[in-house]
């Protein structure tokens, strides 16, 4: 299992305001709001990865094709939270990549929704077994 997750973003206030509202409905808490760096962890004392933000030294933009991250996959328990959390994302501004629905070509069952954060990055938030 990781034990965290380290992202660079292009502006933290920025990822307060997304990441704030997103995370929680994601099943995180706020771990660590500092000024140089954002963290959440799994909700309600659950195991599982830690994520961190920090703003980014590199003014590059994001490339999903570049080495590194290639997309952010969030795991959730029914379609229903997926399509929550993508309703979400859409009313926070969010790029639309695939609306939410099953995937045949991935191991059923596979219900997921995939958007871009602010800097452009691909997330997605996916049902492996509706509960």
């Amino acid at each position: 299992m990781l034990g965290h997750l380290g992202i660079n973003v292009s502006n933290l206030d920025q990822a307060r305001r997304y990441w704030g509202v997103l995370m929680p409905v994601l099943g995180f808490d706020v771990f660590l709001d500092d000024v140089d760096q954002l963290a959440f962890r799994p909700g309600a004392g659950k195991p599982g990865t830690y994520v961190f933000m920090y703003v980014a030294a590199d003014e590059r933009a994001y490339s999903a094709t570049a080495i590194g991250l290639q997309h952010l996959a969030f795991m959730v328990p029914t379609q229903q939270a997926v399509r929550d959390v993508y309703e979400v994302a859409v009313g926070l501004g969010s790029e639309t990549v695939h609306d939410p629905r099953t995937f045949p070509q991935y191991p059923q069952p596979y219900f997921a929704a995939f958007w871009r954060d602010p800097d452009g990055v691909m997330i997605e938030a996916v049902c492996h077994h509706d509960r």
